[in-house]
């Protein structure tokens, strides 16, 4: 299809918000009441300073060029790796 044989296209719109909004309603509802999300916060935070702890210094050098080249995040909050 060439651009000069657009006339015998309809466009449409489609939103999503309404979806969306059911979506994220159904999350919560499946996490539950008991969710706390700042313990789960703290846990993952728990747990990626395990994942990363007792490294020997060619490991901590491999991670430290990992954090550093945006492969890993690094141990700033709200971390999250750039790539």
């Amino acid at each position: 299809m060439n651009q000069e044989n657009n006339d015998d296209l309809t466009p449409f719109t489609f939103d999503l918000t309404q979806d969306e909004a059911r979506r994220r309603a159904e999350v919560l509802a499946a996490l539950g009441p008991d969710w706390d999300p700042v313990e789960a916060i703290r846990g993952e935070d728990e747990a990626y300073a395990l994942l990363y702890s007792g490294l020997d210094a060619e490991q901590q050098a491999t991670y430290d060029r990992l954090v550093a080249a945006g492969v890993l995040p690094g141990d700033e909050p709200g971390r999250a790796a750039t790539h």
